[in-house]
């Protein structure tokens, strides 16, 4: 049995036409996407509506332009849509998935982008599949799981997806933002670890920017205190918390000192004096080149876990940022999914995990088992690193160039 069920009507526009058997009520369309049908309400007017992720639209000739859309009574169960109302024999329903641009037999109005998210699809195996797959080819009479619970597989399999999304699979999100005047953004809901922060200046480009390190700090906890520099609480018995002095600072500093060692004696002359050991010969001088931290223009970023949220440098204010960060392959249902290249290193990985747990097992077989999922995990990490000779030939074109002085 063939592997893709869509049509190319189907997969490139998101529309499956169907012709009209008879005049009649209640007649039933079932649909063969690869994305399931989500509905709220027929009536355009009704909040529920946007919750559908598709249209549908009726032509008497199915000619281009001839479409409009059906607004009338429908319902859908299990991806078949039952008209209510009388239909004319010959005539067309079509099914249009939300796209960006509306899709060929809606208006041009972008109202989501169901179709969008389903191409390149065929690259991965849904996690379902690979436990379906798992089952079949794993467990039972003369395999190496006599028997295994489906649930346990499940676990496992969850498990070793998100292990995977942290260094082997393409589990990489971004959000494109602009950096409001508070210089603070909520991490995203599935946000685990950050990637990249980048700064896209006028023409597209992106420039980096770097955490602040050692630069400064957001503390966790900024306890108000007494004259003595006791902590106080209130009715509770909790310490009061105040805003923080540190963030404060570092919000309103004057970053073009950063290269100059703003010190408590700043405006000591004779101390940059001897800094520089200027002697007449502005040539000379104890302080050599700059520091890389803070050779830069680009800004700064700091993760504010008190708050759930990273904070900027503020000359990044209203600036155009990209956040890429890490997620674990499991918040959302439609990120459930592995890669192809991957799907063998999940089975290992799955199977040497149930065995390891198992009490009685020969050891030996777990320590095979175990190089097994070693073995096929680097064999994934190098086929999904995407390395191709021609990329690197050009890069390296670059390094044998002659200088001439």
């Amino acid at each position: 049995m063939a592997l893709i069920t869509e049509t190319n009507q189907q997969y490139y526009q998101g529309a499956q036409p169907f012709l009209i058997p008879a005049t009649g009520t209640n007649q039933e369309f079932t649909t063969t996407f690869n994305t399931d049908l989500v509905f709220g309400s027929f009536d355009p007017t009704n909040v529920d509506y946007a919750l559908n992720n598709f249209k549908l639209y009726t032509s008497a000739t199915g000619l281009p332009g001839s479409f409009t859309e059906y607004t009338s009574a429908y319902t859908v169960t299990n991806n078949t849509i039952k008209v209510t109302n009388s239909l004319t024999i010959n005539h067309y329903l079509v099914v249009q998935l939300k796209t960006l641009d509306g899709g060929k037999y809606g208006n041009q109005d972008a109202f989501g982008q169901t179709v969008e998210e389903n191409y390149g699809g065929y690259e991965y195996i849904t996690l379902n599949d690979a436990i379906d797959n798992f089952m079949v080819g794993y467990v039972g009479d003369g395999k190496i799981l006599q028997n295994a619970k489906k649930s346990d597989v499940l676990f496992f399999a969850k498990r070793s997806l998100q292990e995977f999304s942290y260094d082997t699979l393409k589990s990489i999100h971004s959000q494109e933002l602009t950096v409001p005047a508070s210089l603070s953004l909520p991490l995203p809901q599935d946000y685990v670890n950050y990637v990249r922060v980048s700064r896209i200046d006028e023409l597209g480009i992106k420039r980096i920017i770097y955490p602040v390190n050692n630069l400064t700090i957001n503390p966790y906890n900024n306890p108000v205190q007494d004259t003595a520099g006791i902590p106080t609480q209130d009715n509770f018995g909790e310490n009061l918390e105040g805003t923080s002095i540190t963030e404060d600072r570092w919000k309103n500093a004057n970053l073009d000192l950063l290269n100059f060692n703003l010190l408590d004696n700043f405006d000591d002359f004779a101390y940059w004096w001897n800094l520089y050991g200027f002697d007449g010969n502005f040539n000379t001088g104890k302080l050599y080149g700059l520091d890389p931290q803070t050779s830069q223009i680009n800004g700064w970023f700091s993760i504010n876990y008190r708050e759930g949220k990273i904070s900027f440098s503020n000359k990044l204010v209203n600036k155009l940022i990209v956040l890429e960060y890490v997620s674990d392959g499991l918040s959302y249902d439609g990120e459930s999914k592995v890669p192809k290249m991957a799907e063998d290193a999940l089975y290992a990985s799955i199977l040497y995990n149930i065995v390891s747990v198992r009490a009685n097992q020969d050891p030996n077989t777990v320590i095979r088992l175990k190089r097994d999922r070693s073995a096929k995990l680097r064999n994934a990490k190098i086929r999904l690193s995407n390395i191709k000779l021609d990329e690197i030939s050009q890069v390296m074109r670059g390094k044998s160039k002659w200088i001439k002085h």
